[in-house]
């Protein structure tokens, strides 16, 4: 008795070519549908499913491969005498090789005008019925759910007659992956149309961009996972046009710069380095936004990462060319700038759409043996409830500079401080275990230019010993979330020194 494969894909790259190998290996072709017709028009014999069930397809084609016919033939144990008797009593004939891929679903969801109902035709059943069946059977039934193992498959079936047991374990393993992101991604929309936002369980699938060379060290493995219709604006569906390959801790950088310069309508520069901001710089121009930036800090930006918010031009080029930096992200380089940035071989130029970011994604945090989930920090100055709580108001220059400490703040690692003016940032602090110590370093390296400045607090002050000390810095106006047991007494330190402070009801803690 011949071998029989079953092909029905919606991929059809290949089959054709695929269909003629085995029939040339004296395999019987069975397929479905638009496989089946594009076989047929090569002029290959090939059985449909109904020959082979003796049933019609029925409900418009949901049902046509459930059927004992197709499944007691792709669960069968080969090896075992009473499964071999009920398949000879049921007159089922084996099937050793399936090739299967699904209804386009992530595609079909991907379309701005995609109904429900669309959606929910796109569900396949019958294809992760038949998939599972024969991974399940790997000991004697060869899968194949990518194109790109179709070489593997034949070579082995040309040298021996037959796929390694190595082979169709490895095509199994990857058959469930496949059937579990399809799953998940099913799951996932689902799950949006009933509004839960805590479901019993969470599911979530990536596919790999590439391999990294290493993780956050040398000794750790690592690689990059995107999410499929996950946001336009992120580093994983950036766009490189020069330098070498981006590491574990270049990802983690570049999202933390384009988290951002995204809190900015005007032109701004945002520089990077370990995932902090160390010079942030609004301005009338993108070159105007960048000198401010590096003026900021211009010893911590060198080997850091600067994302921009308007296209770079040949004349801001060559001020990004005079110094040392990892990456630069921008939705746009114009031809000169290239050829200026690009003479860097290793500089690394990245591009992405500003305008296509996705406020509906959550932040998935690892802990070890769990998972937090939580909603993009998206609260802004818009959203808070701002108080002035002290005597003095801000002046209109104070304003300015505490709505761009604010912006910043909330993404640098708690215990956060920022110094701004109303262009820049003058000094920051970051991730220390007491916000006077927060405090102490961005004061420090504003230096002189804290007189007069605007500070900016991720967290409520647990007590007035950081408003004196910024006071005795010059600081004149703070911008805080407020709630402490303790306010008055920053109010009334904050009295005392005519510094204006204005609390915003809302948190902005990073960790």
């Amino acid at each position: 008795m011949k071998k029989r494969a079953l092909l029905s894909v919606s991929d059809k790259t290949g089959i054709v070519d695929l269909a003629k190998e085995l029939i040339a290996l004296d395999f019987e072709i069975i397929s479905t549908g638009g496989t089946k017709k594009m076989i047929e028009e090569a002029g290959l014999p090939v059985m449909s499913v109904s020959d082979v069930t003796g049933f019609p397809e029925i409900l418009e084609g949901r049902v046509k491969t459930l059927n004992p016919f197709i499944h007691g033939g792709l669960l069968a144990k080969r090896g075992e005498a009473d499964h071999a008797r009920q398949l000879e009593e049921q007159k089922i004939a084996p099937i050793h090789l399936v090739c299967v891929n699904l209804y386009p679903f992530q595609q079909t969801i991907a379309k701005p005008d995609v109904t429900v109902d669309d959606a929910i035709e796109n569900i396949d059943i019958g294809g992760p019925a038949m998939l599972r069946a024969s991974a399940k059977n790997h000991e004697y039934v060869t899968v194949i759910v990518d194109s790109a193992d179709y070489e593997t498959v034949l070579a082995e079936l040309k040298s021996t007659g037959d796929t390694t047991k190595e082979t169709r374990r490895k095509l199994a393993a990857k058959v469930f992956r496949h059937t579990a992101a399809y799953d998940a991604m099913i799951a996932g929309y689902m799950t949006g149309l009933t509004g839960e936002q805590q479901p019993e369980k969470m599911t979530f699938t990536y596919e790999l961009k590439q391999p990294l060379r290493y993780g956050e060290n040398p000794h750790q493995q690592a690689a990059f996972y995107e999410q499929p219709l996950g946001s336009a604006f992120s580093v994983a569906r950036a766009k490189q046009l020069h330098g070498k390959e981006l590491s574990y801790n270049n990802i983690r950088d570049a999202d933390a710069a384009l988290q951002i310069v995204k809190e900015f309508a005007e032109p701004a520069a945002v520089a990077v380095k370990h995932m902090n901001p160390c010079g942030v710089g609004a301005g009338k121009t993108i070159q105007e936004a960048y000198e401010r930036a590096y003026e900021a800090d211009p010893t911590s930006i060198f080997g850091g990462i600067v994302a921009l918010n308007r296209p770079v031009d040949e004349a801001l080029a060559e001020k990004l060319h005079e110094i040392f930096l990892e990456i630069i992200i921008a939705p746009e380089f114009t031809d000169e700038a290239l050829a200026v940035l690009t003479a860097k071989k290793n500089l690394r130029l990245l591009t992405l759409p500003f305008d296509k970011g996705n406020d509906n994604e959550k932040v998935l945090t690892s802990v070890e043996g769990g998972l937090l989930v939580q909603d993009l920090d998206l609260h802004s100055l818009d959203d808070a409830d701002l108080r002035v709580v002290t005597k003095r108001e801000p002046t209109e220059e104070e304003w300015a500079a505490l709505k761009l400490g604010w912006k910043v703040v909330k993404h640098v690692k708690s215990n956060a401080i920022v110094v701004t003016d109303d262009k820049m940032t003058l000094g920051v602090g970051a991730g220390q275990m007491n916000r006077v110590g927060a405090a102490k370093i961005a004061l420090e390296q504003a230096g002189d230019k804290a007189k007069g400045a605007a500070l900016a607090s991720d967290a409520f002050f647990p007590m007035s010993d950081t408003v004196e000390t910024a006071a005795k810095a010059g600081i004149t106006a703070i911008i805080q979330p407020g709630g402490s047991i303790k306010d008055e007494d920053s109010i009334k330190k904050a009295d005392e020194y005519g510094i204006a402070m204005v609390m915003t009801g809302i948190r902005h803690f990073k960790h």
